[in-house]
């Protein structure tokens, strides 16, 4: 039975400030990111070889660059894809009026402010909390706004007799981790555990019956006390 794939696909290292929620840092892909990037390419190839892949010629990208940048090397570079499509909706966690604004200047907002109480210590990778600050999103919010994406995305593509076609998203870890598990392809407790290699294939395979299931592609184990990133 042909099957419909997910490939999940981190975008590459960027140059990214110190000690800020990273969702919206407008920024680039540093060298290595770029060569993550090429290196995705291989990859893909390498998975739609074995798992009797054709590719939805639309790349779905965050409209973060970083996520642009190593969608548009793929896509450059392999002859499957015909352009990049950017979306909101596959963007990582907002924290709303706080964007690119320091752990500590955000800590120190909440505290200044008599509407609020403090943040909990963990509250960058507590799933479910959400900053009390306007736009904000609670990790759980951005993994159900991109599995939604994801899962109509899916729906929509016709699959080939004999074949088995896969779509590529190319957006932000944290999301995407939260997503599968909204998906039902990660337990919650694997949220915290696991994260993503930088433009490392990761392919959730799709079934009207089944549902959801990890199909190739490896999720990386969080070391401990790992700073917690996109």
């Amino acid at each position: 039975m042909s099957q419909r794939i997910a490939v999940l696909i981190r975008h590459g290292d960027y140059h990214q400030l110190a000690d800020t929620p990273s969702a919206f840092q407008p920024f680039a892909l540093n060298e290595d990111g770029f060569k993550q990037a090429h290196g995705a390419v291989a990859k893909l190839e390498k998975m739609a070889q074995e798992e009797n892949w054709i590719f939805d010629p639309e790349i779905h990208s965050s409209n973060l660059l970083r996520a642009w940048q190593t969608a548009d090397v793929i896509c450059t570079e392999m002859p499957a894809f015909s352009c990049v499509q950017g979306f909101d909706d596959l963007a990582e966690r907002g924290v709303g009026s706080a964007a690119n604004l320091t752990v500590s200047q955000i800590e120190d907002i909440l505290e200044q402010d008599p509407r609020f109480e403090s943040p909990p210590s963990n509250w960058k990778s507590n799933s479910h909390y959400r900053l009390p600050l306007q736009g904000a999103e609670s990790l759980m919010d951005a993994g159900k706004r991109v599995a939604g994406h994801i899962q109509q995305s899916i729906n929509q593509l016709k699959v080939p007799e004999g074949k088995n076609i896969a779509k590529v998203f190319v957006a932000h870890g944290a999301a995407f981790r939260h997503a599968a598990h909204i998906l039902g392809v990660l337990a919650f407790d694997d949220i915290a555990k696991l994260s993503m290699y930088h433009a490392d294939p990761v392919a959730l395979a799709y079934d009207d019956d089944k549902g959801w299931w990890h199909l190739c592609g490896d999720w990386k184990l969080r070391q401990p006390k790992e700073d917690y990133k996109d």
